[in-house]
């Protein structure tokens, strides 16, 4: 336990000083949440949500997948490539233990980066949810993020550090833009708002929106994020697995 707890305090730290997460997890999604609520009409309605709680809503799983993504991705491939796995295999520490401390040091700096955009989004432009709806929206994109954290896994396989950077960056921008995290898919073509409902970025934000709505919980919705961790988690294990054997 006391490993588990050194491990995953290493990778708050490592991760915090790590300007690319700051920069992706908590500047833009800020930036870009001031700037559309601010030159968009405060009175606009999406679905009959209003427009600065819809982006809130947008813009903090955007944080979200922007830190989880390229944090995982980059650490594993870096890490792989300069044999710490490797080394990791020949101490007392659990392999398990490995995994296990950067999924937890990533879910606490998500809770963070969750908390930090809802306090923006309430003081700043007095977005008015009930405590229900606010508890039920950070949970939701709190555990939400797993099939991006098991994509973060499955890029960390390709040996290039360069070529995952690039990877997981046009990823997250993509299906940030496709999945109607950067504006609503009501505004988007017809074909491309049919490609956004098989997008786990689009999925995941729509289960927000609809908490907020007070819709009702979107099954198609979670049965697809919930395929898409299955394939990248079957994808990644594959991919380690040929690689130790070679």
């Amino acid at each position: 336990m006391n490993a588990a707890l050194a491990q995953c305090k290493a990778e708050l730290l490592r991760t915090l000083r790590n300007r690319k997460f700051v920069v992706m997890a908590l500047l833009m999604p800020v930036i870009f949440y001031f700037i559309f609520t601010s030159t968009i009409d405060a009175n606009t309605e999406i679905d009959g949500i209003q427009w600065k709680a819809y982006y809130l809503m947008s813009m903090t799983v955007f944080g979200v997948i922007g830190g989880s993504l390229n944090t995982i991705s980059i650490r594993f491939a870096q890490e792989r490539k300069q044999g710490w796995v490797q080394l990791l295999k020949i101490t007392p520490l659990p392999s398990g233990t490995y995994v296990f401390s950067k999924i937890a040091a990533q879910s606490i700096l998500n809770l963070g980066v969750i908390v930090l955009m809802f306090i923006i989004g309430s003081v700043f432009k007095g977005v008015q949810l009930t405590s229900i709806q606010w508890i039920l929206c950070g949970l939701w994109i709190w555990i939400g993020v797993l099939p991006f954290l098991a994509l973060g896994t499955l890029i960390g396989t390709i040996r290039s550090v360069e070529i995952v950077q690039v990877v997981s960056q046009v990823l997250f921008m993509g299906m940030s833009a496709l999945g109607g995290l950067w504006m609503p898919i009501q505004a988007m073509p017809s074909v491309m708002q049919q490609i956004a409902l098989w997008l786990p970025s689009y999925r995941y934000g729509q289960g927000a929106w609809n908490i907020i709505s007070g819709s009702s919980v979107d099954w198609i919705g979670i049965i697809v994020l919930a395929a898409y961790v299955v394939v990248f988690m079957i994808l990644s294990t594959y991919m380690i697995k040929r690689q130790e054997a070679v």
